[in-house]
């Protein structure tokens, strides 16, 4: 008998990507996806999937405990990857975020612990960590520091501070009521399929069109990139040899400043830089995240795989063949 993965937020950018991993690498798992479609969730995501005998969809929120207890019944392993992550939203308004992100959550645990669920997987992000100083990524220099596991939690946006409510209360699960819980904590995503409201597709499609480019401040936020498939691949690790009780952190050994990753796509795409307009930074703009993944490296035996710019370059021809996906949205 297989194992049985429900997967939250499975028609958005990193659970789509997830499960079409899962079915490449495991004839042995079978995916229950509860999504609630919300903007970000699109079934055209799953387009190679949804007829296949491994795959349930389930149409529902995190937040309603009927809908959840009927999609966790008989679930091996639950990743949780339902959440309003976008950060510039979470500053308009957090109502959703805390919404999703926190009850949403504390819901899918609950369910969990009556469930019987053998392992918990919660993916959150390195932003919970807030920010480090400044370093520039061109110099190589071996003391600047990274975010580790043990790093205090110090999220400075409304989305951060709820996906930190959501790692403590998963982790409170595991010593309160004895969860197998695996915290997950990711740099910034970049691949097929992502919403074009996040940096590299909104560059990529703007830049298509000949539109303006806009970049936050002066540009020289520091972020570490990494291909969702390496982050798929630190998933299903984390969630078949994760040790419980444990955080693992995943990046993509690749720190860019947020105008070189601009550049590079322009580069790619043969536009010119004049397209570039800085506009005025958002508040709490935090300015530099790295990640040190070496317990996943030394635990799960992860590394990144995929080089930025042969990732970035991949990505960019993904969107350019795909343009009736991001045009429709």
């Amino acid at each position: 008998m297989g194992v049985r993965f429900l997967i939250t937020g499975g028609a958005g950018f990193i659970g789509s990507n997830f499960i079409r991993f899962l079915f490449r690498e495991r004839s042995d798992i079978d995916v229950i996806n509860l999504d609630a479609l919300s903007y970000a969730g699109n079934l055209d995501n799953l387009s190679e999937v949804m007829d296949n005998s491994r795959h349930t969809f389930i149409h529902g929120d995190i937040c309603d405990p009927k809908t959840v207890a009927e999609a966790i019944e008989g679930v091996d392993v639950v990743v949780n990857l339902a959440a309003e992550t976008h950060v510039d939203r979470s500053i308009h308004s957090d109502v959703h975020f805390v919404k999703t992100n926190v009850i949403g959550t504390a819901t899918l645990l609950a369910k969990a612990l009556e469930a019987g669920v053998k392992r918990f997987v919660q993916v959150s992000t390195d932003e919970v960590y807030g920010e480090l100083p400044w370093f520039d990524p061109n110099n190589t220099d071996l003391s600047a520091p990274r975010f580790t596991e043990t790093t205090l939690l110090s999220p400075r946006s409304p989305y951060s501070a709820t996906k930190a409510a959501a790692d403590h209360l998963a982790l409170a699960y595991h010593v309160t009521h004895g969860i197998d819980v695996v915290v997950t904590r990711c740099s910034n995503n970049y691949g097929p399929n992502q919403h074009p409201e996040k940096l590299i597709p909104l560059i990529i499609t703007r830049a298509m069109g000949d539109r303006p480019l806009p970049v936050y401040g002066d540009g020289l936020h520091v972020r570490d990139w990494i291909h969702v498939t390496d982050h798929c691949r630190g998933l299903l690790a984390a969630a078949e040899e994760g040790i419980s009780g444990t955080v693992y952190n995943f990046g993509g050994d690749a720190e860019r400043t947020n105008i070189s990753v601009v550049e590079d796509i322009l580069e790619i795409l043969d536009r010119p830089k004049n397209l570039i307009q800085h506009v005025k930074d958002r508040p709490g703009h935090d300015r530099r995240y790295a990640i040190d993944f070496s317990r996943a490296r030394n635990q799960l035996g992860w590394e990144p795989l995929t080089e930025f710019r042969e990732g970035l370059r991949s990505t960019v021809d993904w969107y350019i063949v795909q343009q009736d996906w991001w045009q429709s949205g």
